[in-house]
């Protein structure tokens, strides 16, 4: 049994890469909560009024994610719990969230982590890191074209932009579940001839040393 996890800020590429992964892997694929969140446009338009409730609803959904990844036979999951707190901490430093609303948070994932704690496989086989310059993050967050994630007029955004972006490598250097894998998104673009290919190459050589150990 796999279980892989993807990690990056946004606009990364964790969804394709999740989705070419499953695929060649034969995985089950687990996606992040976008379409069917009622919360996430209210956040980029009022993050002060919904960050909190944005934060507890991918909490909530990232919790129940990994508790079926790992129970199940093959799995990648394109967001996990492990980063969840990094983006709390990020609203709670902006003034988008009350002590007590990162209190309460930090609460809950603490008591989620412990379930998971106890539970017969207790992290992930490997947390593949999708690392990148801002610029090329930006880029592809343009490329997607949601129309709540675009900086142009908002300078606000685009400084929970580098914000966030100048705290993931911290983040990364914290991480402690599983055995881990870099790819750099500034030099692998998985829409050119023969990248797909090397980045499977990688994650399956990182798998077998993890089976090897």
């Amino acid at each position: 049994m796999s279980v892989i996890v993807l990690a990056g800020m946004i606009g990364a590429g964790k969804s394709t890469y999740t989705t070419l992964i499953s695929e060649e892997l034969n995985s089950t694929a687990f996606y992040e909560q976008v379409k069917d969140n009622a919360i996430l446009e209210k956040f980029y338009d009022n993050p002060k009024r919904w960050a909190f409730s944005l934060q507890i609803f991918f909490l909530n959904t990232r919790f129940r994610s990994i508790k079926q990844a790992l129970v199940h036979r093959h799995n990648v999951l394109d967001r996990s719990i492990y980063e969840d707190a990094l983006f709390t901490r990020i609203n709670y430093e902006q003034g988008n969230m009350s002590e007590a609303e990162m209190s309460l948070y930090t609460d809950l994932l603490d008591n989620m982590m412990e379930e998971i704690d106890g539970m017969p496989k207790k992290g992930p086989d490997l947390l593949i890191y999708l690392r990148g310059s801002l610029d090329t993050h930006l880029e592809r967050i343009q490329k997607r074209g949601r129309p709540f994630e675009q900086v142009e007029g908002n300078p606000e955004l685009l400084d929970y932009y580098k914000k966030l972006h100048s705290r993931y490598d911290d983040w990364f250097a914290s991480y402690d579940k599983s055995p881990t894998l870099v790819i750099d998104i500034d030099e692998i673009n998985l829409e050119l001839p023969g990248h797909q290919e090397l980045v499977m190459k990688k994650i399956k050589d990182a798998l077998k040393e993890t089976q090897e150990v």
